[in-house]
Parts: structure tokens; C-alpha cells; sequence
């Protein structure tokens, strides 16, 4: 199974594939001689990837399946499209995903939250459920989740964002304690800040903003780079880069003295700040 050794041959599918993590893992994957399903909604940049990989990594064979992953319809052709290729999945990457990040009150209820939720949460899951059946009779498969550092501290602004990656982290556990006696290996990957278009259109508001050196910003290679290594020998999760690990463990351990330092330092100045004193805005009318 893919941990074991090389991935020559091997069948994965990345979700999220048009640009940054997903592109990277894609690149990554194909340099390993694995063949690839690669989806996104943006079916020209997937093609333009799938270009690429043909010439420079001749060896992996490719398939484009246009999704948007938030309409079921588009899940479901993608499972189904995705197993009939080669008749197996030997490594499943739920690497889609988008955050808005401000105030709770300022999120629109649809549009940033619930699909929010939707295509980091849900998504994941109902495309893990597709695929599981087939991973089951193969008796074999790794099925790597990208997370975030915010699946194991939650800042302000991250509420919902947080929300789903929390949940990701908890689906990961059961999931990987459900299907282990099956050979099918589950895995974590939270990465702390990522220099992606991730970030160019994450919608944060200005005022919130936690500024994040450039140099202390992980590249989008070394993530696709560190879920390639995960699908050759699966870990239960690893946070990268490795000091945000820790960073977690305080958190976790003096959560007190996190709240006391947020808000003095960092909220409660920016509640001071707000002309709209972090009223809620007006409920929209249907």
C-alpha cells in the first residue's frame, strides 16, 4: 500500500489541484511515477497542469475531472469517474478548501459560512464515504486530510474556518481508528501560514489581520512535498513547521493566559476601534 515504498503506478486523487497545495502535491506525486485524478473548478488551470505533468513527468498518466465540490451532483461524478479510471484509489488527498476570516457578526450566513463549512468540512467527508468502499475491498489506500494550524488553535476571526478544521481533525480520528483493520491509513497534515493564492483571497479584514513575516511562511512545495511523504509512510498528523506543534501544546495547556494576551493585546483594541462597537449588521430581508 502507498507508506510502504515508491508510489510508482499508484492512483491518487487531489482535490483542490488549480494552484498552490494542490498543484504542488500534484507535481510532487507525478515526479513519484504515480498517476493522477486532478480536481478543481477551474478546468482550464487544471489542464494546464495536466499539460505539464505530461511533459515533464511522462510516466504519470492523468485525468481532469472539472468539480465543484460543494454540489453533490459534482461529488458524486467525481467518485464515480475517479474509481472507473484505473478500477482503484490508492491515495486520496482532501486538499480543497477556502477561509473568510472576520468578525462572526460580519460573515454572511451563506456565502461564508455555511459554504465555508461545506467545502472544508462536509466536502471531505462525503468524498472519504464515496471512495471508502473501494479502499475497503482493496484492503489497502491513505487518505490524507489537509488541515491547518487552526484545527488546533482557534484565533479570533478563525471561528468558522476553525470550526471546520476542528472537525476535520475529529473526523480524521474516528476515521483512522474505523478502517485500520482494513490496511487503509488516515493522516493529518496542519500547516501553519502558507505563501498560496490561499492567501491572496482569503478575505480577511484589514483591521484583524494577524501579520505573519514572509520569511516564516511555508512554500507551497514543501506542503505538496510533505503529504507526498505522508503517502508513503502515513503518520497520524504532523504539523509543519514543527514549532507550531508546541505552540498547540501551550495553548492547549495555559489556555487562560492565551485569552488574557488575545484580548488585551489584540481584540479588545480592535472592539475599541470599530465604529460599529461589534454590532451586528442588519439581517438581510429574504
Amino acid at each position: 500500500m502507498p507508506g510502504k515504498g515508491s508510489l510508482d503506478g499508484k492512483v491518487v486523487l487531489v482535490t483542490g489541484a488549480s494552484s498552490g497545495i494542490g498543484e504542488a502535491a500534484a507535481l510532487a506525486f507525478a515526479q513519484a511515477g504515480a498517476h493522477l485524478i486532478l480536481t478543481a473548478r477551474r478546468e482550464d488551470r487544471l489542464q494546464a497542469l495536466a499539460d505539464r505533468l505530461r511533459s515533464t513527468s511522462p510516466r504519470s498518466e492523468t485525468l481532469v475531472v472539472r468539480a465543484d465540490l460543494t454540489e453533490m451532483r459534482d461529488l458524486e461524478n467525481l467518485a464515480a469517474k475517479a474509481l472507473a479510471w484505473r478500477g482503484r484509489l490508492d491515495v486520496l488527498v482532501n486538499n480543497a478548501g477556502f477561509g473568510r476570516l472576520r468578525w462572526l457578526e460580519e460573515l454572511d450566513p451563506t456565502e461564508e459560512v455555511v459554504e465555508q463549512i461545506t467545502l472544508d468540512l462536509v466536502a471531505p467527508l462525503l468524498l472519504t464515504r464515496a471512495i471508502l468502499p473501494a479502499m475497503i475491498r482493496q484492503r489497502s489506500g491513505c487518505i490524507i486530510n489537509v488541515a491547518s494550524v487552526a484545527a488546533l488553535i482557534a484565533a479570533p476571526t478563525y471561528t468558522v474556518y476553525s470550526a471546520a478544521k476542528f472537525g476535520l481533525r475529529g473526523m480524521s480520528e474516528a476515521l483512522r481508528r474505523e478502517v485500520r483493520p482494513f490496511g487503509i491509513a488516515v493522516c493529518l497534515l496542519c500547516p501553519g501560514p502558507v505563501a498560496t493564492e490561499f492567501g491572496q483571497h482569503v478575505r480577511r479584514d484589514a483591521r484583524t489581520q494577524l501579520a505573519i513575516a514572509r520569511r516564516l511562511r511555508l512554500s507551497a512545495q514543501e506542503v505538496g512535498d510533505r503529504i507526498v511523504g505522508l503517502a508513503r509512510r502515513p503518520r497520524r498528523m504532523v504539523v509543519i513547521p514543527w514549532y507550531m506543534g508546541w505552540l498547540a501544546v501551550v495553548n492547549s495547556s495555559m489556555a487562560g493566559l492565551f485569552d488574557l494576551l488575545i484580548d488585551r493585546f489584540y481584540v479588545a483594541r480592535l472592539r475599541r476601534d470599530d465604529r460599529s462597537g461589534g454590532a451586528a449588521p442588519p439581517v438581510r430581508q429574504p
